[in-house]
């Protein structure tokens, strides 16, 4: 199996969900409790936001930079960000490293269009909706992508998973309102939904909504799955 590094911790609520999901995956391909050679960097959140709100991108680079290095040296032959917002700086990562990075709006794109959907509306951080490093490499595979369309609706996304999902709380409240926002873009012409922060899928589940629900977290651990059987299924 090959060796896989997760930079997680943005949120470990979500971080635990990629681990679950790509530990069962691999005891699931063996059939029994084998478990992958996984190595899994937490980084500090609360710094991560401050970086954020100063617009301190550079400095939210070098700590993933500096982080992919210690996890290459430990043997990782790929990496992967725990979330979708550190995609921001994805290239810049990139550049600096000698191992890939497996890209989530890549694996995205591929579930999309295993589902022969052509439009689908997208929620995340501000940063993610209000900027295109995700939805444009979406858009790239021939996929419309809708977003919320007003600065109210997006703060409140926002506000949503900082102030309580990457807390571990979902209000009944809240669940309501992004439902809310996903129907109004179903009404738009939105034939699916990309949950583009790993944190919307702790509240949002299939059963809330009757189209096609595209769950970033998953998807991209399933990529990483893929990754680490590699060369197993040749």
């Amino acid at each position: 199996m090959r060796k896989l590094g997760l930079i997680g911790g943005t949120s470990w609520h979500s971080t635990i969900e990629y681990y679950r999901y790509i530990n069962e995956s691999v005891n699931a391909h063996f059939g029994d409790n084998t478990n992958p050679p996984l190595l899994v960097y937490t980084l500090n959140q609360s710094l991560v936001h401050r970086f954020q709100v100063e617009s301190n991108w550079d400095g939210i680079a070098e700590l993933l930079i500096e982080t992919a290095r210690s996890l290459e040296k430990a043997g990782a032959e790929s990496v992967m960000f725990c979330a979708n917002t550190p995609h921001k700086v994805y290239t810049t990562v990139e550049a600096e490293i000698n191992i890939p990075i497996i890209h989530i709006a890549d694996a995205t794109s591929e579930a999309i269009k295993s589902k022969k959907v052509n439009k689908v509306c997208f929620l995340g951080t501000k940063y993610s909706m209000l900027e295109d490093f995700i939805t444009q490499r979406i858009e790239n595979q021939n996929i419309e992508v809708l977003v919320p369309q007003t600065n109210q609706i997006i703060e409140e996304l926002h506000r949503i998973i900082q102030k309580e999902l990457t807390y571990g709380t979902i209000l009944p409240e809240s669940k309501k309102y992004v439902i809310s926002v996903i129907q109004n873009l179903v009404d738009s012409g939105a034939e699916g939904v990309v949950l583009g922060c790993t944190e919307f899928p702790l509240m949002i589940k299939e059963a809330d909504l009757e189209i096609p629900i595209f769950n970033t977290t998953e998807i991209h651990a399933k990529a990483g799955v893929n990754f680490i059987l590699k060369d197993l299924k040749k």
